[in-house]
């Protein structure tokens, strides 16, 4: 069981405390509620683009991974549709002297100011040179940049974490960039946790003395969010590329996650992809050969996401073919309620795999933060049990739901 203080200071800041006195090191985890979701449709790739510039140094800390690498520790970040993070580790005599780096970032008192363009504008060519390697020069690179707008017609859910157009983030304007920082990053939309080995009562202490006085210039109220409208037919959409492989996805919109259905989801998944003995993975991989990898997997976003099938064609199957193998596996479950036997077994996947990814501080200081963001933080010690409820019925009625009318595919044919 992992144990935790809370408390939430008089600007907004919540705090989240865990200790751990196996360990000499101590993380700092911020996370901020906003994400690719937040963004104006002329201005995307904003979050992302944010995750770059926190790390562009400020006029008390002008280069920030160099204060971080003489405490002998690391630091990292995240952006994705729904929150961006932040975390430094560091050795626990350190830990007041980060929690001031962190403290000075949330200020905005940016170096940026002093140099003009010079630092907006390098983060602008780190991030197209990212959209560069990683959407246009990577084999199936530019998988989702087609597949979010083919799933999603409304929501902001359409674009990636990099932006729907490249130009957004190269026309960002010194302005921009401040509104946009003004707007999300502040303590009422903030999260931190901190576990490591530490005291909890003089720890929260040193973050009310270090916090408490950062400014929230108004409580964020978080937009209402288009709602995506029911499908009703099946989309489409073919294209060519230079890959290895011809592949196939399959996408469907899923329950949101607050939903008990989440988890069926996300077990069904599991059922058909998880590990090779897995439904799919043993019969059209192993036994017909029709595909040299396939996955099934849920996106885990906030709103409602995507329940996703994408697989690796073999050379010589057809196109036809692989997606109708696909389809008849998720009839089997759609007609056939699943054993207890199976749905154990994914259970207890699930749980050793939950376990294992708290076992290090900053996954626990990570987690504290999501389970805080989506309103129940008790869940960093009971989400296995929800798992645990599923049952036959549950499956076979959310595998319903997988129906062609309500399904996008999306096929990349090789260019020979």
């Amino acid at each position: 069981m992992i144990s935790y203080q809370k408390k939430t200071l008089k600007n907004g800041l919540k705090v989240i405390v865990n200790r751990d006195n196996t360990t000499p090191l101590v993380t700092i985890n911020m996370l901020y509620q906003v994400g690719a979701r937040n963004e104006r449709t002329d201005r995307t790739g904003f979050a992302h683009l944010f995750e770059h510039l926190m790390f562009g140094g400020t006029r008390r800390y002008p280069d920030f991974d160099l204060v971080v690498d003489d405490m002998g520790g690391e630091s990292n970040a995240f952006t994705n549709n729904d929150y961006t993070n932040y975390y430094i580790t560091v050795p626990c005599q350190f830990l007041e002297q980060a929690l001031r780096l962190e403290a000075d970032r949330m200020l905005g008192d940016w170096d940026i100011e002093n140099n003009s363009w010079k630092v907006l504008d390098v983060q602008k060519r780190v991030v197209t040179e990212e959209y560069n390697q990683r959407y246009v020069n990577q084999p199936y690179g530019d998988v989702w940049m087609l597949l979010r707008p083919l799933c999603y017609r409304v929501h902001p859910y359409r674009w990636c974490t990099i932006g729907a157009d490249i130009k957004h983030v190269q026309d960002a304007t010194l302005q921009d960039v401040r509104d946009f920082f003004d707007r999300y990053y502040q303590p009422s939309n903030a999260i931190l946790s901190i576990a490591g080995n530490l005291d909890e009562a003089k720890t929260i202490a040193l973050v009310e003395q270090i916090f408490g006085d950062i400014p929230s210039s108004l409580l964020i109220d978080q937009p209402i969010l288009p709602q995506e409208p029911e499908q009703t037919e099946a989309r489409r959409q073919i294209v060519e590329r230079q890959v290895p492989n011809n592949a196939l996805y399959k996408a469907w919109v899923m329950s949101d996650r607050w939903s008990p259905d989440y988890y069926v989801y996300d077990m069904i998944s599991d059922v058909l992809s998880n590990g090779h003995s897995s439904r799919m993975y043993r019969r059209l991989v192993q036994e017909e050969a029709l595909f040299t990898e396939i996955n099934a997997y849920i996106t885990g976003d906030l709103d409602k996401g995507l329940f996703v099938v994408s697989g690796k064609l073999n050379n010589g199957t057809p196109f036809e073919q692989a997606e109708e193998a696909i389809d008849q596996e998720i009839k089997k479950l759609q007609q056939e309620p699943i054993s207890s036997h199976e749905i154990e077994k994914v259970a207890n996947k699930f749980e050793n795999t939950f376990v294992y990814s708290q076992y290090k501080s900053a996954d626990r200081a990570l987690s504290l933060c999501y389970y805080e963001m989506i309103g129940n933080i008790e869940l960093v010690n009971t989400e296995p049990d929800h798992y645990r409820e599923v049952t036959p019925a549950d499956l076979q009625r959310v595998a319903n739901r997988l129906t062609q009318e309500r399904s996008s595919s999306l096929t990349i044919k090789r260019i020979e």
